[in-house]
């Protein structure tokens, strides 16, 4: 990979973070579920770009970076579905005790 398509692709996913960040950060409360499950999809996609990647690494560089965004994004989605869960539960009405 030469360095001129390194700092492309640096550049478009340090773009890429800020435009995610104040997208999200601009969601009303009451989106957060829906925000929550595309979340979770989008990071699965992540996931299996990661794994593809992995499998046709052909540097040690390239399977560590591979093996960090399959870590943290797994993390996110299984965080997101913690969370959704907990909002959920937050709707459901409550049993009365006897």
């Amino acid at each position: 990979m030469s360095s001129e398509s390194f700092v492309i692709l640096l550049t478009i996913f340090v773009l890429a973070g800020f435009v995610g960040y104040y997208v999200i950060w601009k969601v009303t409360p009451a989106l957060h579920s829906p925000l929550m499950a595309v979340t979770n999809a989008i990071s699965s996609v992540i996931v299996v770009g990661a794994i593809i990647a992995l499998l046709k690494a052909e540097s040690a560089w390239i399977e560590a970076v591979a093996f960090v965004a399959i870590l943290i994004a797994s993390i996110n989605i299984f965080g997101g579905f913690i969370v959704t869960n907990r909002m959920l539960a937050m709707f459901k009405k409550k049993e009365k005790k006897l």
